[in-house]
């Protein structure tokens, strides 16, 4: 997120498509975290999991492999600097 930037304000930019989001489940999500904060136009990377049969596991539980849980990364983007298109691709970059 933005310095000072609230998430009631960043919810206004995403309704008013000022900004998009998009989310990864790509397997380690250190490495893709890592690799989406360094794009121009990302605003801001927020890891955790998705799917599953757990609710609300610990990040040992998804480790352990027993949720059926996949790493994910949701990622906010301002679309007039940085694309859908552009992102996808740096989601094998993270993986190398």
């Amino acid at each position: 997120m933005l310095s000072g930037q609230s998430n009631k304000a960043l919810q206004i930019e995403i309704k008013q498509k000022k900004v998009d989001t998009a989310t990864f489940a790509a397997g380690c999500f250190w490495c893709v975290e890592a690799q989406f904060k360094e794009l121009k136009g990302v605003i801001s990377v927020t890891s955790g999991f998705t799917g599953g049969t757990v609710a609300n596991p610990s990040y040992r539980l998804v480790c352990i492999g027993t949720t059926d849980h996949a790493d994910a990364s949701n990622i906010v983007f301002n679309p007039k600097v940085i694309t859908y298109d552009q992102l996808y691709p740096s989601i094998s970059l993270a993986n190398l």
